[in-house]
Parts: structure tokens; sequence; C-alpha cells
């Protein structure tokens, strides 16, 4: 049982979206770095040149060898309305995911994603010149991990209709799946929506996945060619954080109590004891869930 396992299971059913008014982390990162190419693109009128060089032409990809393209044109936005609600989507469902996650993981997601995305893209149309750009991909992704998480919450759509997560995410995966198969240039970028939404759910759910199939990735050890010259230390067993949780349903009931604090104020609310007694308790779960194991 680790950090993200627990939080995942517990879903918060009964919560509106509430996101956070902060800008910091991996979230503004990212913002910033989008809008700082929109602005380069536009104010020095280089929107051919990214477009060519750094948007996703997949013909390009294998006759020019442009791989970098497959990540690059996440940067790359058509328009002030297109980096907008890009944007607008990755604060308002990102932060509370950076917040439960961390910012490394959530650095790792919205990448991975985004990336296979254009792989996706990519495969399936590779003969195109139409330039696909645009962070949508991640995005699509970001939306799938807040539902699967967040199943319950509601989110007024169109800012009018309040709408579960869970409901939310599948009519724009429906409806972004029946139009990958209309006709036209749009095709390609209604089918990076669909990586995003596909990707990011098999990311998020590889291990129930990988168990129903009963696949076990293989484990690659490598021998230390010092060994007969470096003592190594073993790695002493992870111990409960403190004396006081003298069984591990009390510490799971505290971590619940810290997981909940979290959800309603950040992760930021907490002090630097909880912090620790936090990680302790999730180490020290998850390697008793994987002797277990």
């Amino acid at each position: 049982m680790s950090l993200y396992n627990s939080y995942q299971q517990r879903g918060y059913d009964s919560q509106y979206i509430r996101p956070r008014f902060r800008f910091s982390g991996a979230i503004k990162n990212i913002i910033i770095a989008n809008v700082v190419v929109f602005l380069i693109m536009y104010i020095f009128r280089t929107e051919r040149f990214f477009l060519y060089y750094f948007g996703l032409v997949p013909r390009l990809v294998w006759s020019k060898g442009y791989i970098w393209q497959l990540f690059t044109y996440m940067f790359i936005h058509g328009g002030f309305a297109h980096i907008f609600w890009n944007m607008f989507v990755l604060w308002m469902f990102g932060m509370e995911l950076e917040a439960t996650w961390g910012s490394r993981e959530f650095y790792k997601y919205y990448f991975l994603t985004g990336t296979a995305s254009g792989i996706i893209t990519f495969l399936f149309s590779l003969n195109s010149g139409i330039p696909v750009v645009g962070a949508s991909g991640a995005i699509y992704a970001v939306l799938v991990a807040f539902a699967l998480i967040y199943p319950n919450r509601l989110i007024y759509f169109y800012f009018l209709i309040p709408i579960k997560a869970k409901y939310f995410v599948l009519i724009m995966g429906v409806i972004t799946f029946i139009s990958s198969f209309s006709a036209g240039a749009s095709q390609i970028s209604h089918l990076t929506h669909l990586g995003g939404l596909v990707v990011g759910f098999l990311y998020l759910r590889r291990s129930f996945i990988f168990r129903k199939m009963n696949i076990r990735l293989p484990r690659i050890r490598f021998s230390n060619p010092f060994n007969n010259f470096v003592r190594k230390a073993k790695k002493p067993p992870v111990q409960p954080p403190d004396n006081k949780y003298n069984t591990d349903q009390t510490l799971r009931e505290e971590v619940d109590r810290l997981l909940d604090k979290i959800n309603r104020q950040g992760y930021h609310s907490l002090t630097e004891q909880e912090r620790q007694t936090l990680y302790l308790a999730s180490e020290y779960l998850a390697g008793k869930e994987q002797k277990r194991n």
C-alpha cells in the first residue's frame, strides 16, 4: 500500500472541485514555459518556423529524423484561445493532482502521457504533413487522472451544469472517440486527445491490469563488480514512525487523517512532523504489503 494507492482508493466522493488559487510548483513552470514560447512565436512572427521544426509533423519525424517533435509539440499552440483553455484546464485540475502526488510525479505523468500521445498520433498518420500542436494530449490525461482519483467530484459543465468528474471525462472520451473517425484535418488532433485519455488510464491502472492478466514485470538485477572489495551494508527494515502507533490499524487511521488534511488544505498545511510521519508510514505499510505479496 503506497501513499498514491491509498489516496486513489479513498475517492473523496462528496466534494466539489476547488482549484487552489496559488501558482507554484510544476503547474507554474509548465504554464510559464508554454506562455513564453507562445509570446516568442507571436511577438517575433516566427509561427511558421516553430510549426515546422517544433510542431508534430509526422512525415518529418520519420523522413528527416525530427524525433524531438514528439515532445516539443506540447509547447506550441495555434492561438490565444488554444493556449488559454489548455492552461486553464491544466491549472484547474492539475493543481490538486500535484498537491496529491507531488511535483516530481506530476512532471513524470504529464510529459509521459503527452509524449505517448504524440507517438500514437505519429503512428496513425505517418504520411501527414499537417502540424499537430498543443498540450491537449497531456491535458486529457490530467482529466482522466482527476476522474479516477476524485470520481464523484462535481464539475460545472459550461459553468452551468453540475456533473460528476467520472461522467464528464466519459462524455469527453466518447465525443473524442467519435470525432476521431470524422473526415478532415481535425482528425489528427482528436486522435491526440484520445491517445491522452487511453495512455493516462492505462498508466494509472497498470497495476490492476497486470494483476488481472497475471503479468509480472521482470526485475533486472545488476551484480556489484566490487563485491570483493566493498562490504555492502544491509538496509535496516523500515520501522513504524512512532511508538504511539502500536498497531497497523492506528497507523492507517493516522495516515487517513493526514490525507484528509491534505485534501482540505493542501500538502503545505502539514507540519514537518506530520510530513515525516506520512512519509515513514507510507514506506512502512508499502514494505508490509510487498512482503505479503
